[in-house]
Formats: C-alpha cells, structure tokens, sequence
C-alpha cells in the first residue's frame, strides 16, 4: 500500500492537494477514477487495484521526516501562496533535507468560509493558520475579533470553541459540523498555493523518469546555490550564468545560512530539467566557479501560473517609463 502524508487533520487545502494528486495519478495509470478523500482507498493501476493510504501529519517537519525515513511514500507541502509568498518553513525544510527531494506539484484556488459552531455564544476571536489569517486581513478586520493562530485551517475549524471564527476551506464546515457564518471572506479572490510532492532522493530519478513518459512540454526545477565566497557581484555573477545560458529565471529567493550573518543561499527555480544539455551546462559553470549546487525539485510545468502579468498586481506607487516627472520623484525618491 502507498502512503501519502499531508499537513492535518483531514479538510487542510493540504489534504485536498493530496487528493488532487492522487487522483491525478491514477487518471495517468487508468483512466478515470474515484479516489481516496481520506484513510485508505483504492486507485487503480497499471497492474490492478493498488491502495493509497492518505496519512495526516500532525506538522509539515513530520511530513519531511516521514518521507525522509521511508514511512511514507510520498508527501504533499505547500510550498508558495500568490498572496502571501513562500511558505517559510517547508521551504527551509527543503533546501535543509539531505534526503527528500520533489518531483511534481499541484496547485490550488484558495478560498475561506468563516465558520462558526451552531448555538455560538460572543464571537470574540478568530482563528485560522498564520497564512489563513492574513489572507483574509479584511474579514478579520471587519469582524472586531481578536487574531489566533492555529497549526493549520482544519485545526482552526476542528477545535473551534463557541466563541470563536473559524477561517478555512469550504469543506470544514460538513467536515466538522460547524456553521457558515460568511462564505469566501478571502481578500484577494483567485488566490493560488503550489504544493509540492515529495519522495527521497534515492527515489526521485525512477519516479522522474516514468514522468517523463508522458513526454511534458515543459519542466520547471528547482535549486539551491550557495556561494562560498562572497562580495560585490555574487549574485550578478548566477543570474548571469543563466541569462548567458539561454535558461530563463522565473523566481528567485535568498534564505540564510543558519548562524552566519550575511551569508545566503539562493533559491532558484529555471523553467526547464536539470538533465537539459543548457542547465547542465550553466550548473557546471557554477561548480567550477566554487558554488556549491542541489536540485530540490523537478516537476513538469502546466501552466497554472503563467498568466501574462496584470498591472492591477503591480505594487501601488509602481512608475514606468513615460511617468510624469512628479511621478518619477515620488516613487522613486528622486527628489
């Protein structure tokens, strides 16, 4: 039986990742099918019924540590919001995991109903994960009460107490019995978070390799380079070893090296394989350069996140060419 672990309890936008993935494999192996929600199911593949026990974690380190020791199979984190960005921690587990690597993803509309319990007495807090909770700033704003953080969405809903809203996915609210006090409270609609599926590293070509069966038109990867010797021009010096390349930068992030101040590692993610002759190409240059270089993931890319960019996203007081000189001075500091 494979065994996929997830962020809990059951109704996390986790859980319903994880759903989604699963069921997307077995569309790969067999068709269409009904697939597990929760506990064990089956999912039928190439060489008959196999089951798919989906296992809620209690924190996303368990996830990692599970995966990492063979306990599950597979595992489903959340890895970027479009409103809130990275997903701190799991992005650190990632790049700090010797053992687990991700070979797909899966992406999400987010949206929140406000949930209360029937009967409710003064609703004087609200409760949601951290990310939950500033996804809907406005709700919680409007409502009076005071912000408490949970583990997760489900979590909020599961343990929510009578004077408490409960911020989570729709499906909380069958889930745990509670009422809809006021449906997509989210502030921006459309809302979207990657979640990536991870496996060890000792796994990941087998299961790259029957991915790329299904020949994808395009794989995005990610990676982790970490210069060992700093100074002006560092970062310069990697993105211009991939611009020379021919390999297009679609994100960029910079987390520290634990206890050294003003030393980073760059997270990267190039939308094509690390088995591509350019990307080999430019991640031996690095190599030889003294960086040190790790491939955190590899999944093909479907084209969820690739809307042209619209100027209703760009951050308030942006100027472009062709803005007024007083414009110019203002949100430049030119003046």
């Amino acid at each position: 039986m494979s065994r996929v672990a997830y962020l809990g309890p059951e109704g996390t936008f986790t859980h319903q990742a994880a759903v989604r993935w699963v069921r997307a494999q077995a569309r790969q192996d067999a068709g269409p099918t009904t697939s597990p929600t929760s506990g064990a199911a089956a999912a039928p593949g190439r060489d008959g019924e196999v089951e798919v026990d989906l296992v809620a974690a209690q924190t996303v380190g368990d996830v990692y540590a599970g995966v990492a020791s063979g306990a599950y199979d597979h595992g489903i984190v959340a890895i970027e919001n479009s409103v809130e960005g990275y997903v701190v921690p799991s992005l650190d587990a990632i790049v700090g995991s010797e053992d687990v690597v991700a070979i797909d993803e899966v992406v999400l509309e987010i949206t929140f109903d406000a949930f209360v319990r029937p009967g409710h007495g003064d609703l004087t807090e609200v409760t949601a994960h951290p990310h939950g909770l500033a996804q809907c700033q406005d709700f919680v704003a409007r409502s009076g009460a005071v912000p408490v953080p949970s583990s997760s969405n489900a979590a909020a809903c599961r343990d929510a107490s009578p004077h408490q809203i409960a911020l989570g996915p729709p499906i909380c609210g069958e889930l745990y019995g509670l009422d809809v006090l006021e449906a997509g409270v989210e502030d921006f609609h459309g809302a979207r978070t990657r979640f990536l599926t991870i496996v060890r590293r000792d796994r990941a070509r087998a299961a790259l390799a029957t991915a790329q069966e299904g020949a994808p038109a395009q794989w995005r990867t990610m990676l982790a380079l970490t210069p060992h010797v700093t100074g002006p021009g560092v970062l310069a010096r990697i993105t211009r070893a991939f611009g020379a390349g021919g390999v297009n930068l679609s994100s960029l992030i910079t987390r520290p090296l634990k206890a050294l101040e003003g030393r980073y590692v760059f997270v990267v993610t190039v939308d094509a394989a690390p088995w591509e002759p350019a990307v080999r190409d430019v991640l031996e240059g690095l190599l030889a350069a003294g960086d040190s270089v790790k491939t955190l993931g590899v999944f093909p890319a479907r084209g969820e996140l690739d809307e042209a960019l619209s100027s209703d996203h760009v951050p308030v007081g942006s100027v472009r060419a062709g803005a007024s000189p007083e414009e110019l001075d203002r949100g430049l500091l030119w003046a």
